[in-house]
């Protein structure tokens, strides 16, 4: 419910006027002219209705109605009392129903409910004429909220989801080129391809990915079958077998092994020698 338009019990706006709607407490004077109030006791009506159904309403204005009598309605109103509910000063026993005349909207749909508001503010409808000349049109009696009737309802929200669907499809288009010669595609000196650094983006290191430490004493248990593997290993091989924080392994290394600073085997780590008997140890049969 996106758009307001407003209507009259017995006829429509003329002239392709813009309608403006003013509070009748900010009396503003009229500069530059004349203010044509000829129909200011005039009762009218505002709705607030479907973009579809306002659409609808001023394609048929455009396409010839005038607002005099011997132009055809383009809606109908309904109004139903039921005199066994509520009373005179309550509007629940009324119901109020537009039908659209004439020519469908394009989406099918015909018949809407109106709601008709309680809190009204005392306002009027003016409208400025392609001239420039400024008039009140009327006073607004009731103020009503459109939606379609609830025997419309489904079909009305397929309406929406194809509505939506169609939004979000691009459309393509083809452009013709002038210059056929091919040179403005030729790649130049110092000429940066858009999307190819994204095409070239590195994947994650795991190093860059947070790791979440280990129990001391699992992580052990993981060392030492590591070092029964082979004797030697570096500290970046470590960190990528066991997946820990680079600082944790470094305080394992400490109290398990020692580091090596020369030799075939320098810039590894191997078990201290206490640790290397008892893991050479037979089990017992």
């Amino acid at each position: 419910m996106d758009d307001e338009a407003s209507s009259s019990g017995n006829s429509s706006s003329n002239n392709n006027n813009k309608n403006l709607i003013i509070d009748n407490n900010n009396k503003s004077p009229v500069l530059g002219g004349f203010l044509d109030a000829s129909k200011a006791e005039k009762s009218v009506w505002l709705m607030k209705c479907p973009s579809m159904v306002s659409r609808f309403l001023q394609s048929q204005e455009h396409e010839g109605g005038d607002g005099d009598a011997s132009s055809p309605p383009v809606a109908k109103v309904i109004v139903s009392v039921d005199p066994l509910k509520g009373n005179d000063d309550d509007n629940s026993a009324t119901e109020f129903t537009m039908e659209m005349a004439g020519t469908e909207p394009g989406d099918g749909l015909k018949t809407y409910s109106m709601e008709m508001s309680k809190d009204l503010v005392d306002m009027s409808v003016f409208s400025e004429s392609s001239q420039g000349k400024m008039s009140v049109e009327g006073r607004i009696l009731n103020k009503f909220d459109v939606r379609p009737h609830s025997e419309n309802l489904e079909n009305y929200r397929k309406i929406c989801r194809e509505r939506t669907k169609k939004y979000m499809v691009k459309s393509r288009q083809i452009k013709v080129i002038d210059n056929d010669t091919g040179s403005h595609m030729m790649p130049m000196p110092g000429m940066i391809i858009s999307g190819l650094a994204d095409k070239r983006k590195l994947p994650i290191k795991a190093s860059d990915m947070k790791r979440t430490r280990r129990d001391r004493r699992e992580m052990e248990g993981i060392m030492f079958k590591l070092f029964e593997k082979q004797p030697n290993w570096t500290l970046r091989q470590l960190i990528q077998e066991t997946d820990q924080p680079e600082q944790f392994v470094k305080d394992m290394l400490k109290d398990l092994c020692v580091y090596n600073n020369k030799g075939s085997n320098q810039g590894s780590y191997e078990l201290k020698p206490e640790y290397k008997k008892s893991n050479e140890e037979p089990s017992p049969e």
